[in-house]
């Protein structure tokens, strides 16, 4: 049985070889089949109901999740310290060029600082 399946696909894979050696250009009208042109006008996709998509988008969720690399606590908490002090220092520099923007704008049109 084995040994029949083997020589019906070394023999499909034969011909697949010799169809594919062919030196005539192949066009999609050669006539030798059905061209695919896509889906047919008037034939709709068959979707499932809106209930049974709603539950294989959770279980794709959940299966995704299991593949997440969930940080330790130690990396947790590195990664969110640094976060907060790369955040307050970019609120340092924007607060730091807003005050002297102002500042310029106010010398600039003459307005008095003290205001």
């Amino acid at each position: 049985m084995a040994e029949s399946k083997s020589a019906e696909a070394a023999e499909r894979s034969a011909s697949t070889v010799a169809d594919e050696d062919d030196d005539a250009p192949k066009s999609k009208g050669s006539g030798k089949g059905p061209v695919d042109k896509g889906p047919r006008k008037g034939t709709k996709e068959r979707r499932p109901n809106p209930i049974s998509r709603l539950i294989r988008f959770i279980r794709e969720v959940v299966a995704e999740l299991r593949k997440v690399i969930w940080p330790t606590r130690k990396e947790l908490i590195t990664y969110t310290s640094v976060v907060i002090v790369f955040v307050t220092i970019m609120v340092a520099i924007v607060w730091g060029l807003d005050a002297g923007v102002a500042k310029l704008v106010m010398w600039a049109f003459g307005a008095k600082a003290d205001s």
